[in-house]
């Protein structure tokens, strides 16, 4: 009797640390397929919406499971901020009330990432709810509220 409640313990424990394990926030590294994947399905939606290609530099690039957030700068294939004028920034970034930033939340499905919420020019931290409104790992932002 006494073996088999020690089994079962042991047995809760590594299951215990399997689901938390698959749930650790890690950072995909520079050259990785993973970071590659996240990048390219985020590089979509902005060359659209920006209407030039864009790179990232990437400040923070979190993935827990399915859930990756995503915090850094656009930049143009040459190194040069992004042209705003003629893009739907360009009257906030007139006025000055814009930073050459962006921060996106991705999710995975299937071998697909897909862009579930991205924004550039943030002047405040834009994200801080984006675990609650979309039911995302806190662990992955930076900063929540």
């Amino acid at each position: 009797m006494f073996l088999k409640k020690i089994h079962f313990l042991l047995s809760l424990v590594l299951i215990s640390a399997v689901c938390v394990s698959a749930q650790a926030v890690h950072s995909p590294g520079k050259g990785s397929q993973e970071r590659k994947d996240i990048v390219d399905a985020l590089r979509v939606p902005v060359k659209k919406s920006l209407k030039q290609d864009v790179i990232f530099i990437i400040n923070d690039l979190n993935v827990s499971g399915t859930w990756a957030f995503l915090g850094g700068a656009p930049q143009t294939p040459s190194g040069d901020a992004p042209d705003y004028s003629g893009t739907i920034y360009a009257e906030e970034f007139e006025n000055g009330a814009f930073d050459n930033n962006i921060f996106a939340l991705l999710r995975k499905s299937g071998s697909k990432w897909k862009v579930i919420k991205y924004f550039i020019g943030c002047t405040d931290v834009c994200y801080a709810t984006w675990w609650k409104e979309y039911k995302a790992p806190k662990s992955i932002f930076p900063y929540t509220e």
